[in-house]
């Protein structure tokens, strides 16, 4: 019986060691190296079962042999004894070694290993990156969702109410290593969109963080102008944004480089015509230049300037410009501030000033612009813009200001409703000014804008606007002076 006694010493033995080490190393080798040893493990669990299975038929062979026997009563006995010796230590082997993989497969599980790579969550969706963190990859999307109700005035076709997604995303970012792209598809409005579809190059140029992009994307031109939608403390961009853009609008194709620095940056791009250019004519092109610094930063804020112009030359598929703004909600297409149209333009232009800060949860900027349009058919006509909005964040988070690149970033929550608490609650204000009278027939307008913020989490959260307006058009079918209120509710989820 010696020899079954040391097969059984030497598996508990050999399963104890194992059960000490293989922890150890786990924390010092690579997601493939455990996925090895997990199958090696695996392997030495059969062999070690097959050996126990033959000692078991062996001792059962004894144990029949002895009860065939005349007397054989106490050998009987004493390989019953063997038998209760091998059980428990073929159980307590095999549970010590089953101990160790369910240790290494919980930490292959907590890494998000699958095939030497790992999965996180951020920005409220996953992100899929490679062992070595080479490439990763970020589905993105994004929900908004409005209501709009108008009231007060003159004219019955501008008291209208309705709902609408003011933006459907889906898209995909991601790395390979310097290399960064992204890709969004926007289904709003009952129509298909590309929206950003671009590869960008990380690097240093003298010494200084930067970054060359080709492909659609944002341009960088203003505060609002320079961000996206979903991360705005107001449910529509600023009076400055709309009326500082170019007949190619937000978004154009071509080549962007930035420069970044501490507390400051610096972009420039030359882009044409964005996706939805039909290829029937040629492009009209603009060029584009950007800067803001902070001249007095700490941990409890900092001061925002800034500043940009840009230059475009029109093609002459361009037969006339005629840019009529909204003042209230997205939804209501009646409500706008009609200029006067100009045709046959050759080119145009325009520059803005930003200013502003954040000082703990408190926030406050002011921007202005103007557009130069030349033809020629007419004088040189001008274009102004001017906004100044406020906030506070009653939850005490800091505002969601970047001040790396000047724009509107996602407010980090302290407390999010998802997680029991109260999540972050913001008040914003703004008042926008449009100034068309500079043309023959352009009109002026004046809004008025209270929001009010509820952020659930990181990614998501509630809107409302209440937007006192008035207008004096001299063209078009709501001719002079207006006034009324709309009320605007979103629901937004992004990720």
């Amino acid at each position: 019986m010696i020899p079954f006694r040391k097969t059984a010493l030497a598996a508990t033995i050999g399963g104890t060691l194992l059960a000490c080490t293989l922890p150890a190393q786990a924390a010092d080798v690579s997601n493939a190296e455990l996925l090895r040893l997990v199958r090696q493990q695996a392997e030495q669990i059969q062999q070690l079962e097959a050996r126990l299975a033959a000692v078991e038929a062996q001792a059962h062979g004894a144990a029949t042999a002895g009860a065939a026997a005349p007397g054989a009563d106490a050998p009987a006995a004493q390989a019953a004894s063997t038998q209760a010796q091998i059980d428990a230590a073929i159980a307590d082997t095999q549970q010590t070694q089953l101990d160790a993989l369910q240790a290494q497969l919980a930490q292959l599980a907590a890494g998000g290993v699958s095939g030497g790579g790992n999965v996180r969550w951020t920005d409220g969706g996953p992100e899929f990156r490679s062992a070595d963190g080479f490439f990763s990859f970020h589905p993105r999307g994004r929900v908004l969702l409005d209501f709009s109700h108008t009231d007060g005035s003159a004219y019955a076709a501008r008291n209208i109410s309705g709902t609408e997604a003011r933006d459907l995303r889906l898209g995909a970012e991601g790395s390979m290593g310097a290399l960064d792209y992204k890709i969004d598809v926007d289904f709003s409005d009952q129509a298909t969109s590309v929206k950003d579809a671009w590869i960008a190059y990380d690097t240093r140029l003298l010494g200084i963080p930067a970054t060359f992009t080709l492909g659609n994307r944002l341009k960088d031109r203003s505060i609002d102008g320079s961000g996206t939608l979903s991360r705005q403390p107001f449910m529509e961009r600023n009076a400055v944004a709309s009326v500082g853009q170019g007949v190619n609008g937000y978004y154009g194709v071509g080549g962007f480089v930035k420069l970044y620095g501490d507390g400051w940056h610096l972009g420039a791009s030359i882009t044409g015509d964005d996706l939805d250019n039909t290829g029937t004519d040629s492009d009209s092109i603009m060029y584009a230049v950007r800067a803001h610094w902070n001249p007095l930063k700490g941990a409890q804020g900092f001061v925002h300037v800034g500043s940009w112009y840009w230059y475009e030359k029109l093609a002459d598929d361009v037969t006339s410009i005629n840019n009529t703004p909204r003042i209230g909600q997205d939804f209501n297409d009646n409500l706008r501030v009609s200029a006067s149209s100009i045709a046959s333009p050759t080119q145009d232009e325009a520059y803005g000033y930003e200013l502003g800060g954040v000082w703990r949860s408190f926030w406050t900027f002011g921007e202005y612009t103007k557009r130069t349009i030349d033809s020629a058919s007419t004088d040189v006509s001008e274009r102004v813009a001017t906004s100044v909005s406020a906030g506070w964040l009653l939850t005490g988070e800091k505002p969601g200001f970047s001040r790396r690149s000047g724009i509107w970033a996602g407010t980090k929550v302290l407390n999010p409703v998802t997680s029991g608490g109260w999540g972050a609650w913001e008040l914003a204000a703004r008042f926008d000014r449009y100034d068309f009278r500079d043309l023959p027939k352009g009109g002026n307008g004046r809004g008025s804008t209270i929001g009010v913020n509820w952020y659930l989490n990181d990614w998501s959260r509630l809107m409302f606007d209440y937007v006192d307006w008035s207008t004096d058009n001299r063209v078009g079918d709501y001719k002079g002076p207006d006034s009324g209120q709309s009320i605007g509710v979103r629901a937004q989820v992004v990720w």
